[in-house]
């Protein structure tokens, strides 16, 4: 009979943690006639000047600017938008190889990403495929095939709702079951099975969660970049675990460290084995004399 394999939950933000930047600046942006920091700037001014949620003011104005631009955003339109994505090194082929590593171990590694990117350009990255689920920002789209409504915002306070999802074993839309009682036995994938990637301030909540859950937390940064600074205050601040360089090749201090929970976990789990083994020895044992049982004395000899 083959062993169930115990399952280990990878979570990732997307942009500046997997990509170089963000998911938008690389097509998006560019077909809307406008430079990346130009775009950003006008749609976080237009967010403070209306009081929007930062998010759900990017989400507007991407409509609006494509409106006024004569630009249809069809989902097509956002999944074409991935096409040119620029990953950090060795993010491509470290899933197959994580995964191939956690099954020599006896453990099956389920990769989420947990982003306040476009759950729509998600959908056409060439890692896509490696994940079991995306929660990402979503547009509802119309009868004309463009966004009407904004269907999911994810924000900062927003992405630990996921973590708990993904901890029950819950489905993206089953938001009641979040706030209701599970025992932890039942749940998918304990927290200490979880290890969340992140880079920046929409990650700290998570990171803190993941971190005093009993799992791991880990702030990525650009190798060689003023981004190092921020990783390793969050690292002084007690609020992750680790802070490394976004490279993710073989060998390197973030495969290292990923090979090395991994071991931990996979002999916790045989150590959790054997400890149960030893307490059924305790329901076989021999019931003990009772006060009053009869009990045979010397007699002496007369």
């Amino acid at each position: 009979m083959t062993k169930k394999l115990t399952k280990v939950a990878m979570i990732y933000d997307f942009d500046e943690t997997l990509s170089v930047t963000y998911m938008q600046d690389y097509i998006l942006i560019p077909s809307l006639g406008m430079k990346p920091r130009d775009f950003w700037k006008l749609a976080n001014q237009w967010s403070c000047d209306n009081c929007a949620d930062q998010i759900t003011g990017t989400m507007y104005f991407f409509t609006k600017t494509a409106k006024e631009k004569g630009i249809r955003l069809t989902r097509e339109f956002f999944r074409r938008a991935a096409q040119n994505i620029t990953y950090f090194e060795g993010v491509e082929d470290w899933f197959e190889r994580i995964n191939a590593y956690g099954r020599q171990l006896g453990l099956q590694i389920e990769h989420y990403i947990i982003s306040s990117g476009n759950e729509e350009i998600i959908a056409g990255a060439t890692i896509r495929k490696h994940f079991t689920d995306v929660f990402g920002c979503s547009y509802a789209f119309g009868e004309d095939g463009t966004p009407v409504w904004p269907a999911r915002v994810v924000n900062y306070s927003t992405k630990t709702q996921y973590l708990s999802k993904i901890n029950k074993g819950l489905g993206k839309l089953e938001d009641r079951a979040v706030n209701e009682f599970m025992p932890d036995e039942e749940r998918a994938i304990p927290f200490r099975h979880m290890i969340y990637f992140g880079d920046g301030m929409t990650d700290i909540p998570s990171m803190k969660l993941t971190k005093e859950r009993g799992g791991t937390a880990i702030a990525v940064y650009r190798p060689k970049s003023r981004h190092k600074k921020n990783a390793i205050k969050l690292l002084s601040d007690n609020r992750v675990n680790f802070a490394l360089p976004a490279d993710y090749r073989e060998g390197t201090q973030i495969d290292i460290v990923i090979k090395t929970i991994l071991d931990k976990l996979a002999k916790e789990r045989d150590l959790e084995e054997l400890q149960a083994k030893e307490e059924k020895k305790k329901i076989f044992r021999m019931p003990s004399v009772g006060k009053n049982s009869r009990k045979t004395s010397a007699r002496p000899t007369v």
